[in-house]
Parts: structure tokens; sequence; C-alpha cells
């Protein structure tokens, strides 16, 4: 890649990020004029669109993998990203490349400043980062082009950026309590924003949920005329057995069930996601038959896709002797799925936690689920400003692990270091049963990713 391009990709990140990367405004109209003064790039192909609070990317990305084993050629916006923006959009199951990315910034950027400039002289709000992803993203698939869009939501559903699509397909994967402060403090009250990606006449995919949530989810489901499929119902896992490096899976899809089916993901609630996946899938493929008259897909092709989806961040092994592993678990119901994965897949008779979060999560629910885990926990900060002041973690720590097992170190480089001398403390023998869990947050995996690769 040349440093012209290099260096256009920075700036386009640079101005990106003057956007304010976290600023939250909850409004349709920037992004839909945008969009149409772009010739309406998302109406060029059809979509999957995918909500829920824990799930989504893991979800997004088998999807694109069984999209992509079928022959189709696939888009797939996700977020956050780990180490450049580029991830967001991916094309093929890759992340768009830079002089693809800096070109079509360049023809969406001058748009979008006419129409700042616009707003803010009617004392109206610019777009925020994530309404330029997003557009970058709808209009890097149609330049492509792209079969089918694997979109999935930034924050809650019906006032999100992406929910301009209006897909034939979509997706709800299990809900819980996050972003309470925009979303509201029930669960109920999440799903109903969430459910606001379902419209008129499409097919929504329904992981299982608390009863809370499917009140909600039915009732938009009746208000808009909308298909549902329930796992548990309609779909769901038969059967599944740890394997290495991943687990095996039997499915009930909407058109049979598929044996055999490995998938190189950890956790019951990875085969959850496969189950949502591959009903997605079919509900796609089958579209026009409706939900009880979906035929079966060629089993060979759906193993192949599930074969190669990854999910990087999800419980992803980084090093070995100690073992390391990456888990982007940031509120108490992702928690609760990484420890059940932990305790019934691995087998460490040793584990020692790095926790950098948020101060504006469940960071006490997340400690207790972790405390009977750990046997020691290192407490620190990530890069971002949002992150909790270790002092301030390390007091939470204490009350729940103990003063003798919580050790606070501000720098995440350290704390890392620190975490593996304490898991290979006392040991004699081989190190295969020790392991170090770095965890609490996306930006601590990708912080993590960024220094265990150096």
């Amino acid at each position: 890649m040349s440093d012209e391009v290099s260096e256009k990709m920075r700036a386009a990140e640079g101005e990106l990020e003057s956007r304010g990367f976290t600023r939250m405004v909850f409004d349709l109209g920037r992004i839909t004029e945008l969009l149409d003064v772009l010739g309406s790039p998302q109406r060029a192909y059809p979509s999957i669109h995918l909500t829920g609070t824990n799930g989504k990317t893991s979800t997004a990305r088998m999807i694109d993998s069984l999209l992509r084993a079928y022959g189709l050629h696939t888009g797939r916006y996700t977020s956050p990203h780990l180490e450049t923006v580029r991830e967001r959009i991916s094309l093929d199951g890759e992340p768009v490349d830079e002089e693809r990315f800096t070109r079509i910034y360049d023809e969406v950027a001058p748009v979008a400043k006419l129409l700042d400039d616009r707003n803010v002289a009617g004392a109206g709000e610019p777009l925020t980062y994530f309404d330029m992803t997003t557009a970058l993203a709808f209009a890097t698939f149609a330049d492509a082009p792209v079969d089918v869009a694997v979109v999935e939501v930034g924050l809650g559903g019906a006032d999100d950026s992406t929910n301009v699509l209006q897909a034939g397909v979509t997706v709800i994967t299990p809900i819980g309590l996050d972003h309470t402060e925009w979303l509201g403090d029930t669960v109920y009250d999440i799903a109903l924003a969430k459910s606001g990606i379902v419209h008129s006449g499409s097919t929504l995919i329904c992981a299982q949920q608390p009863e809370e949530a499917m009140e909600p989810i039915l009732e938009r489901c009746a208000d808009v005329g909308a298909t549902i499929a329930r796992e548990g119902l309609e779909f769901g896992v038969i059967q599944r057995n740890v394997a290495l490096g991943g687990q095996v899976l039997t499915l009930q899809g909407l058109g049979g069930v598929y044996e055999d089916v490995f998938i190189s993901l950890h956790g019951a609630h990875q085969a959850q996601n496969a189950a949502v996946a591959l009903a997605a899938v079919e509900a796609f493929l089958g579209a026009g038959g409706g939900v009880g008259k979906v035929k079966q897909l060629d089993i060979e092709l759906i193993r192949e896709g599930f074969a190669s989806a990854s999910s990087p961040g999800r419980l992803e092994r980084v090093r070995s002797a100690p073992t390391i592993l990456l888990d982007a678990a940031h509120n108490p119901h992702g928690m609760t799925a990484t420890v059940a994965a932990l305790t019934e897949e691995f087998t460490f008779h040793r584990l020692v936690g790095v926790l950098a979060a948020f101060a504006d999560k469940d960071v006490h629910g997340v400690l207790e689920l972790l405390e009977p885990v750990l046997d020691e926990i290192v407490v620190s900060r990530n890069s971002s400003p949002r992150s909790m002041a270790p002092d301030q973690l390390g007091a939470l720590a204490i009350e729940i692990f103990g003063e003798d097992r919580v050790h606070i170190v501000p720098d995440l480089p350290d704390a890392i270091s620190e975490a593996v001398v304490l898991a290979e403390e006392d040991q004699d023998g081989p190190l295969s049963g020790v392991g170090v869990l770095i965890t609490g947050s996306v930006v601590t995996v990708a912080d993590a990713r960024r220094l265990l690769k150096r």
C-alpha cells in the first residue's frame, strides 16, 4: 500500500474521530438525509439486520461465513473495532482495504460536511462517528457490489443509524440489561427499543429471551405483520459436545436437522449463536416460502461455513504456556456466558484475571461472576477515557475477592506481565493447566491484542 494512501487513511480516521467516538444522537433524520443524497446505497442489496445485548458480532460473523459458503458476495458491518475502523466494514469476510476505504470516504465526506454545516446553522447536530461509518459501509457495499449485507446495530434498534435498512430478515440475539442510560432501566424497555428493527413483512429470528423481553417483541411483530421464528420452538440446539478447539453441534434448523457441525468457538452461548445464525440464513435463502416451508440447506455447505467462522476477542486464545485468553464480555449477561464456558470447556487448575472496564458498566456484577473462577485478579485501565480508575476498580474487587487476591497495576502492559508471573507462581511442572484471562471490555481486548501481537 502506498504511503499516500496510508496518509489519506490516517487523515480519514482523524476526521472521523473528531466527530466524537462516543457521541450519541438518536435521530434517523441526519443519516437518512445523507443516504438520500448519496443515492440510497442501502437499497442496492438485501440485508440481514441484527440487534441484541450480547452475541451480535459472533452471530453476524457466522451468518457471513455461511452465506459465503453458498458462493454469495457479502458485506458485513459490525462494531466496535479492535484495531482499525476498517474492521467494521468487511467484504467477503475481510476488512475493506485502505484504498477502497479512502476512496469511498472522499465521496461521502464532502456531502456530509455540507449537511453538517446546514444542520449546525439551524441549531441541529452534525453527523456522528457512527452515522458516518454506517454511511461508509452502505456505500462500500453498493460499490463492491455485494449480494447481501449482514448489518449489526450500534446501540438499541429503533433509533439506531442502521435502522434505515428495513431488512427482510432480522435477528434479535439474547437481551439483558446494558446501556440502561440510553435504552431504559428494564429488560422490557430495552427489548422494546431493539424490536424497532422489525418492519412490515419481515421475518424475525429470535433467540430465547426472558419473558419480559418477549412481550414487546411479539407485540411489535403483530403490529407490523412480521413473521417470527423462536429458538426453542422453530429452531435450536439439539446437542453440543466439547471438541478439540471448539465444539460439535447438532442443530434444529427451520428446514431440518443439521448434524456434526463443528465451530471453533467455545461455550453454550456460541452454540446458541450458531443456531440463530443458521435459522437466519435459512430464512434468507428460503425467502418466500414462509418459516414453516423452508427447505433444508446443503449440510456440507453449512458445515463448511461454520468451520471457517471465527470471532476475535471471544475467548480467543492468543498465547500458550501459559494460555492467554481474550474475552470482550463487559456486562453480567455476557460474563455469565464466559464463566460458564470457562468452567465447562477448560481445565485450568490456576487462572488469573486481568480486568479493565468502563466506569458506566455494572462492574460489581462482573466481578461477582469472576470471583469463583479466578485464583487472583489484576485490575488496570484500558485506553478509553471511559475506563474506570484502577484504584476505584481495585476497591470494588477487594470487596469481593479479598485484599490478598487483588493486585492493582494501572498500566495495562505491566498488568498483563504481572498476571503471567502470578499464573506461573509455584508451578514446578508443565504450564498446560495455567491460564490468564484478559477481559472487561472490547477496548481492553483490543489493547491487549496489540500488545501481545508485538
